[in-house]
């Protein structure tokens, strides 16, 4: 898991880490196999995911991954209800942002993780 401003990111399929974090799930699609009840959310906030055009165009591509994070910060910017509502989890304490793609290196948790950091960030200075 990696940490940035109190949003922490993890694996749906990673054991799941003892704590009091929101724990929100970021994908647009359920991820397969596992059942609701098995990730004990606070909420499934899908449309702060990717669009399904921007997903299947990455298609977790590391070689688009400059690209990919470019786009999705634009949705992001023109998706200001799905941000503003994982700001509001984030404000109140530590959020973990769960994802089901497979590498953990190239994928819109870490993009979102930045983006909504920033944004918390911006929200402070003022």
């Amino acid at each position: 898991m990696t940490a940035q401003a109190g949003i922490t990111i993890a694996r749906v399929y990673d054991a799941r880490q003892s704590g009091t974090q929101t724990r929100l799930l970021v994908d647009r699609v359920w991820p397969r196999g596992v059942r609701k009840s098995d990730l004990n959310l606070h909420d499934w906030v899908s449309d702060v995911a990717p669009t399904t055009a921007l997903r299947v165009w990455f298609g977790h591509d590391p070689a688009r991954w400059d690209e990919f994070q470019k786009r999705y910060r634009a949705e992001l910017a023109d998706n200001p209800g799905a941000v503003s509502r994982c700001l509001d989890w984030c404000r109140k304490g530590p959020v973990v942002l769960l994802y089901s793609a497979r590498d953990r290196d190239h994928n819109q948790a870490i993009v979102l993780r930045d983006y909504l950091s920033g944004c918390l960030q911006s929200e402070r200075q003022k």
